[in-house]
């Protein structure tokens, strides 16, 4: 079928054409965006999940809601090495300039700026590309303490969203790769904002430690914000992500096609996604056959070999490499830390720095103590498939 037409586009945080399964999260941003603008609190909502589930497509759409109602944005993805100060500094200024634009919340805006460049001098923060012409304002955001600082800077950005009958919505990416300072701030921050009742919104995604991780930070955080699971879709789901985006494209799949789709892709969105877009570009006409979802496979499968695993196996050091590849021989997760370390022929002790910095590297996580699993949906498959199998095959050839 015509390559062109192809409603499917995997890619990183590319949206699919249908969001399936996902309208209950979606309802729960609307409602928490739309109280926000009349002055009612919402508890901040973190999306979890493993890789490859659409937590940035969730994202990007719930920043879509909010601009649309009327809100100001800020989106961050954090990257490794980066402080939350940082990340916040350019996206505060941004969203104040905004704000700016509305006359009567000016004397509050020009508040919020003094405290920015007071909490960007405090912080030695690179101004780069953006400028305050602004004095920074003596005690306020320039302690030198993150929690205090970076809450008084949050509720002068609250005030001014509030004087200008707005809101600011805060949406961060990869949380797990935030400090665990810089965590234990931004949940300080969101807490006071809470507290006060100021119109600031914060939605994030992370991998599924993030939990654990904000617990760890500040206790009270399993009540500050709503943690949302998200998974692989449910059988009906998978299908109608795959079934809808053809069908509005004026061509039709096989049951037996769509069944042969959700068993080999298990339902993750990511998956979904690559297996409909091969599907369609081996289909010679409508409708999509058996023959042609069993010849995607391996494209499919090729692809995935070649890029969403393969990036993420690379980062990698050897010693890591052959901790994973360990874990996936013993079968299929969650893992005991004993059962890899016993595999490895090396004590769980020794190897607890070696683990630790798998996990930090966000490739597997700890769902309960002991246990490890990959945040990598079938990335034990992958790596059977490509170091475990090739090897025994070179070794007998």
């Amino acid at each position: 079928m015509d390559p062109v037409r192809n409603p499917f586009a995997p890619g990183a945080g590319n949206r699919p054409p249908e969001l399936a399964g996902r309208e209950p999260i979606l309802e729960d941003a609307k409602v928490a965006i739309q109280r926000a603008l009349i002055g009612k609190p919402s508890r901040s909502q973190m999306l979890l999940g493993l890789r490859g589930v659409g937590k940035t497509v969730l994202l990007n759409k719930i920043e879509e809601m909010a601009e649309e109602a009327g809100h100001v944005t800020s989106f961050i993805e954090a990257p490794e090495g980066k402080t939350l100060s940082e990340l916040l500094f350019p996206r505060i200024n941004q969203a104040l300039r905004k704000l700016s634009a509305v006359e009567k919340a000016k004397a509050n805006v020009h508040q919020a700026l003094r405290a920015l460049r007071s909490f960007a001098s405090v912080f030695k923060i690179s101004h780069g590309d953006t400028t305050i012409s602004v004095e920074p304002e003596p005690g306020v955001a320039d302690s030198g303490d993150l929690e205090n600082d970076l809450t008084e800077l949050f509720v002068r950005v609250g005030e001014a969203a509030k004087a200008a009958e707005r809101a600011w919505t805060l949406l961060i990416d990869e949380v797990q790769y935030l400090k665990a300072e810089d965590l234990a701030a931004l949940i300080v921050a969101l807490h006071k904002i809470n507290q006060k009742g100021l119109p600031v919104l914060f939605f994030g995604a992370g991998l599924p430690q993030v939990a654990a991780l904000s617990g760890d930070a500040k206790s009270y955080a399993e009540r500050l914000f709503h943690y949302i699971a998200v998974g692989a879709l449910s059988p009906d789901d998978a299908t109608k992500a795959i079934q809808q985006p053809i069908e509005d494209e004026g061509e039709h799949i096989s049951a037996a096609a769509l069944k042969e789709i959700i068993e080999k892709t298990k339902g993750y969105p990511y998956f979904l996604q690559e297996w409909g877009y091969q599907c369609w570009n081996i289909a010679f006409d409508s409708p999509i056959k058996i023959e042609d979802a069993v010849k995607a496979a391996a494209d499919a499968t090729k692809r995935l070999d070649d890029g969403f695993f393969k990036v993420r196996f690379d980062r990698l050091t050897p010693k890591e490499r052959e901790y994973v590849i360990a874990m996936a021989q013993i079968g299929t997760g969650p893992y005991r830390s004993s059962e890899v370390a016993e595999r490895l022929g090396e004590s769980p002790q020794s190897l607890g720095p070696r683990r630790s910095q798998i996990i930090s590297k966000g490739m597997i996580y700890s769902p309960s103590h002991g246990d490890i699993a990959f945040t990598v949906p079938t990335f034990d498959e992958y790596l059977i498939r490509n170091f475990v199998v090739k090897k025994q095959n070179k070794g007998s050839s």
